[in-house]
């Protein structure tokens, strides 16, 4: 049996990517064996290219597939492959280079060079990309939450990012698609679904009369379906349909991830984001009003070119006002290619470092706060596996819909199953519970059936 083994750099939805392109290898009868102990066939490596970085670790992977078995097909996919198919391809021992498109033709690409070893460039010009590329995910290796890849590609140009240039213009994928796909998901036994993409909230930018929010709806109504949850959304995406939609949809999560980057107008200016604080903040409030209690995380980048004190204090305070449940601390990294690249008053690194520090204990502070609002509360769990803090000791974690990470008393009989549980204690990165009922999957969240006591004592059994 031939084998073939993965190596994803960067996002979520790389990683997606992988499980989809995993699919085409196991369609042909392959099987998948262990990047770092395994002697493969084929080596995949699914690149990023957010950073300099990324591009570097990119390039001691290949290496390293090479290495392992120089006979091996090395095939490199990816933002990296996109944006530098010839610096890739200098690597001797690399047999195909494919970007981010066209990867349907994958087996036929690597058939062929099993036939004649000539190295393939397979990269073409992601801007005139117009279509989503379908892939389907039918199974995940993590058995509760579904990823469900929707859109791709962005429209925004940020200064500091090179992702246009390596994922093309935002592109959608079909309503029917979507919601075929989400029903597959569930008669596979997933209660979650994460909506996924690069630039998640656009979907329906290239369609007429179609947006999220419509998506959004017709998934609510997708029977077996418990939890919707959106990835990321910008907040010049969210308007009436969708605050809508998370207010009267049941299925919806307690949770959307909207990034900052800045918490001041004139570095949003530079960083060319499409809104001010003032706009943001108005937004946050009108989710708030919408969903009490909800869970907004975020993404803030420090030390962008010519942020000076007074533009990081004044960050500070607005995103202390605002009481994220979380952020994203990143510090900014010159990305060559980016307009922000060239910028002058690029920030030492001694001071990026010590600007993420105080957000990160900000951040926590925050973190700590949300918690301890549903102490004594009950909420929906989704338990994912056992509790990695101490393994083997009778605990299960999970989400709640409002993005808490909960431990609580459980056997892994548990995993999967929707089950409401009382938080007793908050903590920055974990709250803990206790279990109150697991709830019938027959019947709906809203008409969660008390647990008997033998099911209850079954569950606890460690």
């Amino acid at each position: 049996m031939p084998s073939v083994a993965f190596y994803t750099l960067g996002c979520k939805v790389n990683f997606y990517d992988t499980e989809a392109i995993w699919q085409l290898f196991k369609n042909e009868g392959y099987e998948q064996v262990d990047f770092e102990t395994t002697t493969a066939d084929v080596y995949l490596i699914n690149t990023c290219t957010v950073t300099n970085t990324g591009d570097k670790k990119s390039r001691q992977i290949i290496r390293r597939a090479i290495r392992r078995n120089p006979d091996a097909v090395i095939a490199v996919t990816g933002c990296y492959a996109q944006t530098s198919p010839a610096e890739i391809l200098a690597i001797e021992g690399v047999d195909l280079v494919i970007g981010t498109q066209d990867r349907d033709k994958l087996m036929d690409y690597i058939r062929s060079i099993q036939a004649d070893r000539k190295p393939v460039n397979a990269v073409r010009n992601i801007m005139k990309t117009r279509e989503f590329e379908e892939l389907d995910v039918p199974d995940f290796a993590d058995r509760t939450r579904a990823f469900l890849k929707i859109q791709e590609g962005c429209n925004n140009f940020c200064t500091f990012c090179i992702i246009p240039w390596s994922r093309g213009l935002s592109r959608s994928r079909d309503p029917q698609s979507v919601i075929s796909q989400a029903r597959q998901l569930v008669a596979a036994g997933y209660k979650e679904i994460v909506l996924t993409g690069i630039h998640t909230g656009g979907y329906g930018d290239d369609m007429e009369n179609y947006r999220l929010s419509d998506l959004l709806w017709d998934l609510d109504k997708v029977e077996g379906l418990e939890r919707i949850r959106i990835s990321s959304i910008e907040a010049s995406q969210i308007d009436e349909a969708m605050i809508d939609v998370l207010n009267r949809s049941s299925k919806m999560c307690r949770h959307l991830h909207i990034p900052l980057q800045a918490g001041d107008n004139s570095v949003l200016s530079r960083m060319r984001r499409k809104y001010t604080v003032e706009q943001f903040a108005e937004k946050i409030k009108l989710l708030h009003r919408a969903m009490p209690g909800v869970a907004i995380t975020t993404d803030v980048i420090v030390g962008f070119p010519g942020e000076t004190e007074e533009m990081f204090e004044n960050g500070y305070r607005f995103m202390e006002e605002l009481r994220f449940a979380e952020m994203h601390v990143f510090p900014y990294s010159k990305r060559t290619g980016t307009p922000a690249a060239r910028m002058e008053e690029q920030i030492d690194d001694e001071l990026k470092n010590e600007r993420v520090h105080k957000l990160i204990d900000l951040s926590e502070r925050m973190q700590l706060e949300y918690g301890r609002k549903f102490v004594g509360q009950v909420v929906d769990v989704i338990p994912e596996r056992d509790y990695k803090g101490a393994p083997g000791s009778g605990r299960v974690m999970g989400y709640s819909g409002n993005y808490l990470q909960v431990v609580f008393e459980g056997s892994e009989a548990l995993i999967g199953q929707l089950c409401r549980v009382q938080i007793t204690e908050a903590g920055v990165n974990e709250c803990f519970g206790q279990l109150v009922r697991v709830l019938d999957p027959e019947t709906s969240a809203e008409r969660g059936v008390e647990a008997s006591p033998s099911v209850l004592a079954k569950a606890l059994q460690a």
